[in-house]
């Protein structure tokens, strides 16, 4: 098969302005396709690796990615499938955050293949009424609200900065149509009006036919969406997300999402993957760990899934203490006469966001230090049990924490 018959059985397509002609294109010479990223924050999340991935399977065919990040689009924020306006960033954190994803980016994808281009080149310095004469003209009010990131905002309130989010990234599909010979543009499904616009806006300026498709966001079988932790995002930086934190999140999702998440989230051959497929129950374990391992494999690299795999086999396996498990050092002045209570260690290392909620979990016997339940909320720890490996702090079945003196 070819990538974008690939693309299909593996689940990864959400919608396509004309499939017959993309397919076409998939299986013809090489063609430039981007994908845009804002950078909101100092690290990508799992969320982006999905279009990574996507660039990566474009690569190995032999097409031309550009990656577009929004230096100019993220002093705006995308609306798309947010209920409130975004905080505004300054143009100093902006360059920062790009930065730090050209970095991620290069580890993942090879930089001599892939054309970085910033939208602040063409945005920042635009002349308003110019880029109204040149643009305005080819949206409608009607048609942007029927869009469905712009109609869910009317409610709780779209503010006049955000309605301009769709016009700017259509301005970029024609700005790298028109520089590069770009013809495609790939995002996740949330973006799909602002695809939408970009291909039209080409359409109505140039006359040309250009084309956009999206791709399955990362949601469990419930519709919900994937890569949350308590922590917040499943973030790609290592000083983020651990790379055994990250492990053990892939090796703790549900039953019913672990061969989704191989299709869509690992290069494994659809026919191995099939294999996996027939497993059930406590089979699927086997399932679990192989998606957890390739994953981590993919954004880590394979010394450290390996870290993370020894990791998780001596505390879940043998109930053994591993120097790759996720671990909090401690200093003397965190102690009080020697001791340390539980709840502040479970504050301090953030498996609980707060005292109150280290209360509640100690009090409906979710906390266990070494194997043995923590039965009351002032329980202590002691130097002495510090010292050396330290202790293993577990919270419900699947979170644990080494705790030592430094």
């Amino acid at each position: 098969m070819n990538l974008f018959e690939e693309f299909k059985a593996r689940g990864m397509i959400a919608q396509c302005t004309n499939e017959e002609e993309v397919a076409k294109r998939f299986a013809g010479e090489p063609m430039t396709f981007y994908i845009g990223f804002d950078p909101t924050a100092d690290s990508l999340h799992i969320g982006h690796f999905i279009q990574l991935k996507i660039m990566a399977h474009m690569l190995r065919a032999g097409h031309h990615p550009i990656a577009l990040f929004g230096g100019g689009t993220g002093m705006i924020g995308d609306p798309s499938g947010k209920s409130d306006m975004r905080k505004m960033l300054t143009e100093e954190t902006i360059a920062h955050n790009i930065e730090c994803f050209k970095k991620q980016m290069s580890k993942l994808l090879d930089p001599d293949k892939v054309t970085f281009v910033n939208n602040a080149d063409w945005l920042m310095n635009k002349n308003y009424i110019e880029y109204l004469r040149e643009v305005g003209p080819y949206f409608t009010i009607s048609r942007m609200l029927a869009a469905e990131c712009y109609k869910s905002r009317l409610d709780t309130g779209l503010t006049f900065l955000e309605f301009n989010y769709m016009t700017m990234q259509s301005y970029d599909f024609y700005r790298l149509y028109q520089d590069y010979g770009c013809s495609l543009e790939f995002g996740g499904d949330d973006q799909w009006s602002n695809i939408i616009g970009g291909v039209e806006l080409i359409r109505r300026k140039t006359g040309k036919e250009v084309y956009g498709l999206t791709f399955k966001l990362l949601l469990t079988s419930e519709g919900k969406k994937m890569g949350k932790t308590e922590k917040g995002a499943l973030w790609l930086d290592p000083e983020k997300t651990s790379p055994y934190d990250f492990y053990q999140y892939w090796r703790n999702i549900a039953d019913a999402d672990v061969i989704n998440c191989m299709k869509l989230l690992t290069f494994m051959p659809l026919e191995e993957i099939a294999e996996y497929e027939k497993l059930e129950g406590s089979e699927l374990n086997r399932a679990k760990e192989k998606l957890a391992y390739e994953v981590t494999a993919l954004i880590h690299g394979t010394e450290e899934a390996d870290k993370a795999q020894d990791a998780a086999h001596k505390i879940f396996a043998a109930g053994g203490m591993s120097a790759d498990m996720p671990t909090t050092e401690l200093s003397e002045s965190d102690l009080t006469d020697g001791k340390i209570a539980v709840l502040d260690l479970l504050v301090i290392s953030k498996m609980a966001p707060s005292k109150g909620e280290a209360r509640r979990l100690i009090q409906q016997g979710g906390v266990l230090v070494n194997d043995a339940k923590v039965e009351a909320i002032d329980e202590t720890v002691d130097a002495a049990a510090l010292t050396g490996d330290g202790i293993i702090v577990r919270k419900g079945k699947k979170t644990y924490r080494r705790f030592c003196i430094r």
